[in-house]
C-alpha cells in the first residue's frame, strides 16, 4: 500500500490505493474513503466502481470527487468537507500523490477561518505536499 499521511484525526491523505488495499485501510479504522481521481486518468489506476465495491465489500463508505487543478471548485471543497463530517471516524483521501486531496482540504480550511491563506506554504512543507494549487485557486476566486 501507499504511504498514508496523517493530516488529523479525522483524515489522511495517500497517492493511488489498489483495491486490495481498502480491507487493510478497514483493518487500520477508516470508515470512509475518498477518490480525487478523475475515471481513466491513468490505465491502471481502478475504477471509481472498483473502488466503491471495495469500499462497500470492507464496510467503509465511498466517494468520488473527481477533480484536476484547474477543475476544483468550491463545490468539491464542500464535497469533501461533507464526507468528512458526515463519517464516525477516519477517512482517507487519494489521488496520484495526495497532493490534489490536501489542497482541497487546505482551500476549505482556509474559505472557513481555520486556516489563513498565509499559512499554506508551511502547512504543506509539513506533509509533504505542494500548496500552490490552493494557493493559486484562492487568488483566482478572491479568497
Amino acid at each position: 500500500m501507499t504511504d498514508l499521511i496523517k493530516i488529523n484525526d479525522k483524515l489522511s491523505i495517500a497517492g493511488q490505493i489498489e483495491i486490495e488495499d481498502f480491507a487493510t485501510l478497514a483493518g487500520l479504522g477508516y470508515k470512509a474513503v475518498i477518490n480525487n481521481r478523475p475515471e481513466g486518468e491513468e490505465a491502471s489506476q481502478p475504477a471509481s466502481a472498483e473502488e466503491a465495491e471495495a469500499a462497500t465489500n470492507a464496510g467503509m463508505a465511498y466517494a468520488h470527487i473527481p477533480v484536476t487543478g484547474p477543475s476544483i471548485s468550491e463545490l468539491d471543497v464542500r464535497g469533501l468537507q461533507a464526507v468528512l463530517a458526515n463519517t464516525d471516524g477516519p477517512v482517507l483521501a487519494h489521488c496520484r500523490s495526495g497532493t490534489r486531496s490536501l489542497n482541497l482540504f487546505a482551500i476549505g480550511e482556509v474559505l472557513d477561518g481555520r486556516m489563513n491563506r498565509e499559512d499554506l506554504p508551511a502547512f504543506g512543507a509539513e506533509h509533504g505536499i505542494d500548496m500552490r494549487m490552493a494557493d493559486g485557486w484562492l487568488a483566482r476566486n478572491g479568497r
